[in-house]
C-alpha cells in the first residue's frame, strides 16, 4: 500500500478522543498532543507514557516509532524542526496504524 501526503484519514482530523494502535488497541496518543504540521500525515508532539518505542533507522537519518505493546510500525519521529509545541518533537504517524476512539465513547 502506498501512502501519499495529505491522503491520510487522520491528517486534518481534530476531534476529542484517544488514538489507539490499530493492531492491538493499546492507547498511544491523546488528542491534546495532535497538531497540524502540514506534512500530510497525522502529527503528535508526545505519546502516552510507555506506549511508544523508538529505534534509529539503519541509515541514521530517521527514527522509527512502534507500538511498545505489539511492535506495530507507527511512523517516524523528528526532533528540533521548530514547531511551536512543548517538546519540539514531531511524531509523523501513518493513519492506517491508528484507530481513533471518541472521548464520549465508553472505550476511551
Amino acid at each position: 500500500m502506498l501512502l501519499y501526503p495529505g491522503t491520510e484519514e487522520y491528517d486534518k482530523f481534530f476531534e476529542e478522543g484517544v488514538y489507539n494502535c490499530a493492531g492491538c488497541g493499546t492507547p498511544l496518543y491523546k488528542f491534546t498532543t495532535k497538531f497540524n504540521s502540514r506534512c500530510g500525515w497525522p502529527a503528535f508532539y508526545a505519546g502516552l507514557p510507555g506506549a511508544i518505542s523508538s529505534t534509529p533507522d539503519p541509515d541514521g537519518m530517521r527514527t522509527e516509532i512502534t507500538c511498545a505493546a505489539c511492535g506495530g510500525h507507527l511512523g517516524h519521529v523528528f526532533k528540533y524542526e521548530g514547531f511551536p509545541t512543548p517538546t519540539n518533537v514531531r511524531h509523523s504517524v501513518n493513519s492506517i496504524s491508528l484507530k481513533f476512539v471518541p472521548a464520549n465513547s465508553s472505550y476511551s
